[in-house]
């Protein structure tokens, strides 16, 4: 009961000083970005914000997440294991961060999605080469490159998504908080520290997202980080000890963004189109469109998320 307590309190902390990061360095890298002139502009048709819109909320939540790691790190001692999956997610997410970024300020063009698709499964082979991976799967080479691909997929399924004022943004909270759910009984550490101070990033960025006076963007930058983190936490953590249909656990919480990727690509595909050719199929946009607002859909968003997290806890026991 003694450990019980003392994690908890190890998580809550883990949990707090990212949120309070995220509250106080949001704000400010909303003024830096206004100051350099990088913003979201509506050049197209499927731009569904009317007016400029800072970038760098992305950076805001990564830089949260990462003090919240290192207070962690002086203000208690890990295994060595944990450090070294620690490490992993910080250098891959830096990566993944940086270029989301650079796709950011090169807008409306970009990077291109060949270039970004190359480098992100470069950090997912280095991440999968490290050592976190899918380890149900044999032979290994079918563990290492499904593995791979569930890293691309995962961290472009939040990137997707991000079309809608907080709806990245509180799917990655409610996906950290069910994989904290998941894990916190166990020994895997990293999962829960990585979870908790995401969880905190996240939700510390949301009230500026929501803003009409101090709104920002969290970008391709803040999207691509927070799918790639997730991705990696899901892989951290034993899901059929007790159940063996807790292997589908991770899907069930990932399910909403995994599912507006799949539906977009569908329908793109169905038109002709190319599926990394944006466009407004979004089940959010669909939703608004038939009269609900976009604060209601994001709710409701995070509501299935929550359900699904709670679905997902329930066939791990």
């Amino acid at each position: 009961m003694r450990d019980l307590i003392e994690n908890s309190r190890l998580y809550l902390l883990a949990f707090l000083v990212p949120l309070i990061l995220s509250l106080v360095l949001t704000p400010l890298l909303r003024l830096l970005a206004l100051r350099l002139g990088w913003v979201d502009s509506p050049t197209t048709d499927i731009k569904t914000h009317k007016h400029a819109t800072p970038l760098l909320g992305g950076a805001a939540m990564f830089l949260a997440f990462s003090a919240g790691l290192v207070f962690m790190r002086l203000y208690t001692s890990f295994p060595t294991g944990t450090l070294r999956d620690l490490r992993i997610i910080l250098a891959g997410g830096f990566l993944m961060f940086l270029t989301g970024l650079l796709d950011d300020l090169k807008k409306p063009h970009g990077l291109g999605f060949r270039t970004k698709f190359a480098i992100q499964f470069v950090v997912a082979f280095a991440a999968v080469y490290s050592g976190i991976r899918i380890n149900f799967l044999s032979p290994d080479y079918l563990s290492f490159m499904l593995s791979m691909v569930w890293i691309v997929g995962v961290s472009n399924a939040f990137n997707i998504i991000d079309i809608m004022d907080g709806l990245s943004a509180s799917q990655a909270a409610m996906a950290a908080l069910g994989f904290l759910l998941i894990a916190f009984p166990s020994e895997a550490i990293y999962v829960n520290i990585a979870s908790a101070a995401l969880a905190g990033a996240a939700l510390g960025f949301l009230p500026y997202n929501f803003s009409k006076k101090l709104k920002i963007f969290m970008g391709d930058s803040g999207s691509l980080f927070c799918g790639f983190t997730l991705a990696l936490v899901a892989m951290g953590t034993k899901y059929t000890e007790v159940n063996p249909l807790g292997v589908y656990a991770p899907l069930f919480i990932l399910a909403v963004p995994i599912y507006d990727t799949f539906f977009v690509s569908f329908m793109r595909l169905r038109r002709g189109h190319s599926p990394f050719i944006g466009s407004r199929d979004h089940f959010a946009l669909r939703l608004e469109k038939i009269g609900l607002s976009r604060h209601r859909v994001v709710f409701l968003a995070a509501l299935a998320a929550l359900l699904l997290s709670i679905l997902a806890f329930l066939v791990t026991q």
